[in-house]
């Protein structure tokens, strides 16, 4: 297997997805008694700087070996899922979402580290259910190869046995006489 990585899609996001965050973080602020006061400065001009400013860095790329996510305003966070941990792709839909017709992609990896249940979400890819797909077929192909690479390793395993134990013989036959 190559060490580089080849890009096969990049994800492209919604740009609605600046109205989800700013109407989420709005209805948060407003369940909070000390978040209501900070709706006048999250509607004033902060929420749809914020917002801008995480729809711009986004960015999604899947390759040929892992799922590379990057996002944040104030803290960026970067994700590299190796496809072959991922168990599981699932959408998530709720009336916000269903009006901004955007979907989430929750992604579930083996031994997950994470106590919500997902490694990573993404919000607002467009053609999300191909972008899915794709994300399946690539980590379908990775494990085709990756069981094809243990047969040919086992394989000039055990040639090398064959050939340490003509050797030994050789060693052997030169002892003995």
């Amino acid at each position: 297997m190559t060490s580089e990585s080849t890009i096969i899609q990049t994800a492209e996001f919604n740009p609605k997805i600046k109205s989800y965050i700013l109407l989420s973080v709005a209805f948060i602020l407003t369940l909070t008694l000390v978040g209501i006061p900070l709706l006048i400065f999250w509607f004033s001009g902060l929420g749809q700087y914020i917002s801008r400013r995480y729809y711009e860095n986004l960015i999604c790329k899947l390759t040929n070996q892992h799922l590379e996510f990057k996002k944040g305003v104030l803290f960026k966070v970067e994700k590299t899922i190796p496809l072959e941990n991922i168990q599981d792709l699932t959408f998530i839909e709720n009336h916000l979402l269903k009006y901004l017709d955007l979907r989430i992609i929750r992604i579930e990896t083996a031994g997950q580290s994470n106590p919500q249940g997902s490694d990573m979400k993404l919000v607002g890819i467009i053609n999300s259910s191909d972008f899915k797909e794709k994300v399946l077929h690539q980590r379908a192909l990775l494990k085709t190869e990756n069981r094809m690479d243990n047969k040919q390793t086992e394989k000039s395993n055990e040639q090398i046995v064959d050939i340490l134990r003509e050797i030994k013989d050789i060693l052997n036959d030169i002892k003995n006489k």
